[in-house]
């Protein structure tokens, strides 16, 4: 099951809770997964940088933590995301606002999937699976 939280933020614009279930559960049956509880928390920039110093010791923003609580293949976490950085990320590579955020939210599933992108071939592997499960993200909009 996934559900959607919004801490500290008024709103994510575009967020579709039936769309983003569908989607998650077919990006986990491709990765041979079973999709359990995934929470989808939105928060706000300084929300987020005061996990990051908190939990990882990390002193700088980021779109996103991912905390995978997934136990064989039954995929669960909580994926925390800055709707402010998510927002200024677009900006600056001149993507839509969603879809800059399916990207995060898909980064942090795939995370939950097993992918890591600490080093230089895992983000490349990361990336092409992120652009893979992002086309599959239109046929799921489409069939909606």
């Amino acid at each position: 099951m996934v559900e959607i939280h919004i801490e500290d933020v008024k709103e994510v614009p575009g967020i579709n809770p039936e769309f983003l279930f569908a989607w998650f559960k077919h990006v986990a049956d491709l990765e041979q997964k079973v999709l359990g509880d995934v929470n989808v928390i939105f928060c706000s920039d300084e929300h987020l940088l005061e996990m990051n110093r908190e939990h990882l010791d990390h002193d700088y923003y980021t779109d996103i933590i991912t905390f995978d609580y997934s136990e064989g293949d039954v995929v669960s976490g909580d994926l925390f995301i800055s709707v402010d950085r998510v927002q200024d990320n677009a900006n600056e590579l001149s993507l839509k606002f969603i879809d800059e955020l399916n990207r995060v939210c898909v980064h942090g599933l795939l995370h939950l999937c097993g992918y890591k992108d600490k080093s230089e071939a895992d983000e490349k592997q990361m990336r092409g699976k992120e652009d893979e499960m992002l086309a599959l993200r239109l046929f799921h909009v489409e069939h909606l």
